[in-house]
């Protein structure tokens, strides 16, 4: 349940958050961390009645939900790991520059600046180097051989109608919900905060699910977030039933199916 600040003058301890729609639960400490930031403004230098909140009773800020996530993680650690073959670092240094972060937006500014001018040169293999996350190579956890790599598997039933004889406008899919199957790392590192978890909760990061399901019902979004972490479709397939709404044969004909993409990186 959201919680209720309009009658207290001080921040509790678990702040909730919503960021353009997506709900983050994070500690004070953790908004605080960087003094003169726009978070610690927010958070240190007003009370609790005068931020916007939803209707929830949540702090709202109309800023980009999902980059949001990095945001924080950098407010947790004073550093940033980014997916390979990132592809939105100027968007994250313009939220990195309106939430006040110098540090972070330098950072972000300094690889996009080599990243292009090593893709100019022509030398791919530079410009991979300098792909990497923010954070230097050296400064991270070491991780087993193939922990990069690994199978996601996209799935979803969809149902259409197509109308008599053919010859009326197909109404088009209805996307009930896009399952993840793959490793748990793997779901986490490319899904993040869109991962709805409540059906396999607190399982290790080296196991597997097929329980993940997305917070959203656009396939060509759960596409996007892939292509941008360095998957590609490796396979598709796809079964369909087909069935009339009674009896009658001139009825509109109802089709179910059930397909699946798997992705590979």
């Amino acid at each position: 349940m959201a919680q209720t600040y309009s009658q207290s003058s001080t921040f509790p301890e678990i702040v909730e958050l919503n960021v353009g729609g997506q709900v983050y639960v994070t500690r004070l400490e953790t908004l605080i961390a960087v003094p003169n930031s726009l978070l610690w403004t927010k958070f240190t230098q007003s009370s609790p009645g005068a931020l916007p909140k939803d209707s929830k009773g949540r702090f709202f800020f109309d800023r980009d939900g999902f980059l949001f996530r990095y945001i924080l993680d950098y407010l947790r650690d004073s550093e940033l790991f980014l997916p390979e073959f990132f592809k939105e670092r100027r968007r994250l240094q313009k939220e990195a520059d309106f939430f006040q972060l110098p540090e972070l937006s330098r950072r972000l500014a300094a690889v996009s600046k080599d990243s292009s001018y090593a893709e100019d040169s022509g030398d791919p293999e530079e410009a991979d180097q300098l792909a990497s996350p923010v954070t230097s190579s050296s400064d991270r956890t070491p991780r087993s051989p193939g922990a990069d790599s690994g199978f996601i598997t996209i799935g979803y039933r969809g149902s259409y109608t197509i109308g008599r004889d053919m010859q009326a406008d197909v109404k088009f899919r209805r996307v009930a919900r896009i399952t993840v199957c793959s490793k748990i790392s793997l779901a986490k590192e490319v899904f993040g905060e869109t991962l709805n978890e409540s059906r396999d909760p607190d399982r290790p990061p080296d196991k597997y699910t097929s329980r993940y399901y997305l917070k959203y019902n656009f396939l060509e979004q759960a596409f996007d977030r892939l292509a941008d972490a360095g998957f590609h479709m490796a396979a598709c397939n796809s079964t369909g039933t087909c069935s009339y709404g009674s009896n009658d044969p001139g009825e509109d004909k109802l089709w179910t199916s059930y397909t699946e993409y798997v992705f590979c990186r």
